[in-house]
């Protein structure tokens, strides 16, 4: 029988993973089908890594000259750390893979917009709030803050909720945006002109909205309800940036928090039923569910009321899910699967008294086979493979090659 070889670019295998604290039995017998797959699962797991290194997804088809981004940590390259220079994202260990010294980013190296702006051909989105560099409007901009949230503060406020980190939600940043193209733009008119080559990230945000909920002790049902208020101010978000003459928007959703160290260490539990196959804990994913699939459905009435918009849910669920369950083929390692990085203390080696970028917090010395950076935030490479399953994702639904810019 002839070995089947899966193609760089098909990537729907899974291989589930076994977790040091389970036992599963193994099948006395392999039936000629099930060692194919056994085999073709060893190919990839030598030749998938360099597939993705050497077939890099391409956004240049849709000629985009500038990004603008609004969010929160997971895509904040450098606007918080301007806010407060105290904070741990402010030096080392963070950022010391890519960039040897710290910039802002949450991880130990580069974020998938980072990865989404090298394959659009742009640069690296500049920090709204660093005023050290020469302005260039054309290049687009960063207005993401780590920390922040959908909602404002005073609207948490009312629901008894503190959004400890920074006071900059999402519609401050979308102000600072407004700023930004008052001083880029000649009128209206010109920034509708230069804005139909821009690609516009509305998130991922919200997802901090959830967290201060939920470690601040609030039920599950209390922030069940948020999710309709909070899905609404990312709605309210994308209106603006098409009235600011947007045309391809992306909006990507939650993430399964349920496979995170800091919710596993906060909720962890004898009840194995609580558990999915891959140890995420089920209701907390169930929860990002609800909320992606509430987006979904804001995007769809989005859709219907701008037609001559493109707008594009960022599936960071499963792009997440496609790099966990295939740790093994991606070259992680399995046996640190859910462990933090940069961390100390516990089974998943987080402890919110011992967070990275403290004192004598230890760092591991392979990032590179980590999913979890912080117990928060992913690794560089993590980051990386995400971001190429994103892209080749949305990159049809963009519909470059066939909507010509104005």
């Amino acid at each position: 029988m002839l070995l089947i070889l899966f193609p760089c670019f098909i990537f729907k295998t899974r291989v589930p993973f076994l977790f040091p604290f389970e036992h599963r039995a193994m099948a006395s017998t392999l039936t000629v089908s099930s060692l194919l797959l056994t085999l073709n699962a060893l190919l990839l797991l030598f030749l998938l890594p360099q597939c993705m290194t050497d077939a890099q997804p391409d956004l240049m088809a849709c000629k985009f000259d500038a990004i603008y981004n609004v969010g929160d940590s997971m895509s904040d390259t450098g606007n918080l750390v301007r806010e407060n220079s105290a904070l741990p994202f402010a030096r080392l260990p963070y950022g010391e893979t890519f960039f040897k010294n710290a910039t802002g980013r949450c991880s130990n190296g580069l974020l998938m917009i980072d990865y989404i702006a090298r394959a659009a051909g742009v640069p690296f989105l500049h920090p709204y709030l660093d005023k050290d560099v020469l302005f260039l409007p054309c290049l687009g901009e960063n207005f993401a803050v780590a920390g922040s949230t959908a909602l404002s503060t005073n609207a948490l406020a009312k629901k008894n909720i503190l959004s400890p980190v920074t006071n900059s939600s999402l519609d401050v940043q979308l102000d600072w945006m407004s700023s930004h193209f008052n001083a880029a733009c000649l009128n209206d008119q010109d920034c509708v002109k230069k804005h139909n080559k821009a690609l516009f990230m509305v998130g991922e945000i919200g997802g901090n909205d959830y967290n201060y909920a939920f470690f601040q002790g609030k039920p599950v049902e209390e922030v069940n309800a948020m999710v309709p208020e909070v899905v609404q101010a990312i709605k309210d978000a994308v209106k603006r940036v098409i009235g600011y003459g947007a045309v391809r928007v992306v909006v990507p959703g939650n993430f399964p928090i349920g496979c995170f160290p800091i919710y596993l260490t906060a909720f962890q539990t004898n009840n194995a039923a609580a558990y999915d196959e891959f140890h995420c804990l089920k209701w907390l994913n169930s929860f990002s569910t609800y909320h992606n699939d509430q987006l979904k459905q804001a995007i769809e009435d989005l859709r219907k009321a701008n037609p001559n918009v493109i707008i594009v849910y960022g599936d960071y669920y499963n792009a997440f899910q496609w790099v966990y369950q295939n740790a093994p083929l991606l070259r992680f390692d399995v046996a640190s699967v859910q462990k933090s990085c940069c961390g100390a203390g516990g089974y998943y080696n987080f402890e919110m008294t011992k967070m990275c970028g403290a004192p004598n917090v230890p760092v591991c010395t392979n990032p590179e086979e980590r999913i979890s950076w912080d117990g928060i935030h992913l690794t560089e490479k993590a980051y990386q493979y995400m971001a190429y399953w994103l892209i080749r994702d949305i990159l049809p639904k963009l519909n470059c090659n066939i909507v010509k810019f104005v």
